[in-house]
């Protein structure tokens, strides 16, 4: 048994006795952008801490037992899909990834900022990435004149490989993002999750692409010279990704290509 409670006062239920354990509060920011009359407002929702539960467990407990109109993403459940960022007490997390152990028992959960709102905390991450890999054109470029469908694929060295595969690990999830001090400025910024596909396909030996090519498209003030180094995205990064050291180190190489153009 539990209770929802609205931000205005307004009392929808009476808790009955809780049973033993924690009990945790969510104050979700609930608001619909398809209905014209909707009102941006905070929703109490109060339910039971179960053994190793998960923001993730928290959210499908109140979906199927107190709001069905609650909305948020969710995929794979294993900090794979990147689906279920959102902001929890101020701060982008994956809440598949996120134990109610480690939460106060009030919380507020809001959507990630900067992008497109769908509904409660589901955003439209997915329509702002493809913008961006577009955009960045985060694809293998390879040598028109070097195209043999049968030849064997040449040999990579081990620890180069492990180097690529290591930025290939981005989720795509949009936490970077949403925390980017400069992207809450400018809408046009690249953000750390452009950059780490930058800095991925550079290392690619595969990739024809030279360091002109790249400053074309990251060397102004919307790449990488617009970043403030608040290294927020580093901070908040749920599959810990080098982004710091991937940031500074295309700074350095896009301000000596463009001393040289």
């Amino acid at each position: 048994m539990s209770a929802i409670t609205e931000n205005n006062g307004s009392a929808a239920a009476v808790d009955a006795e809780p049973r033993q354990g924690r009990w945790l509060t969510f104050n979700i920011l609930r608001c619909d952008p398809a209905d014209p009359g909707a009102v941006p407002h905070l929703r109490a929702y109060r339910i039971e801490e179960a053994d190793s539960m998960t923001l993730f467990i928290a959210l499908n407990e109140i979906r199927e037992h107190q709001d069905p109109t609650l909305k948020f993403d969710f995929v794979c459940r294993a900090g794979i899909c990147g689906s279920c960022a959102m902001m929890v007490n101020g701060r982008p997390k994956l809440a598949c990834r996120t134990l109610t152990a480690s939460l106060p028992a009030e919380n507020t959960l809001a959507p990630l900022p900067f992008f497109e709102l769908i509904g409660d905390l589901s955003v439209n991450t997915g329509k702002w990435m493809r913008g961006m890999s577009e955009r960045l054109q985060t694809w293998l470029h390879g040598r028109e004149d070097d195209v043999d469908l049968r030849r064997i694929e040449e040999r990579m060295d081990p620890d180069l490989a492990e180097q690529i595969y290591e930025l290939d690990r981005c989720i795509e999830c949009g936490c970077c993002v949403a925390a980017c001090g400069t992207a809450r400025m400018r809408e046009d910024f690249v953000g750390a999750v452009g950059f780490g596909k930058i800095a991925r396909f550079r290392l690619d030996p595969r990739d024809a692409r030279t360091d002109g090519d790249y400053y074309a498209l990251i060397g102004d003030d919307t790449g990488v010279f617009g970043c403030m180094s608040l290294l927020a995205c580093h901070d908040v990064c749920p599959k810990s990704l080098p982004l710091q050291t991937q940031i500074a180190f295309l700074r350095r190489k896009m301000a000596m290509t463009g001393t040289r153009r």
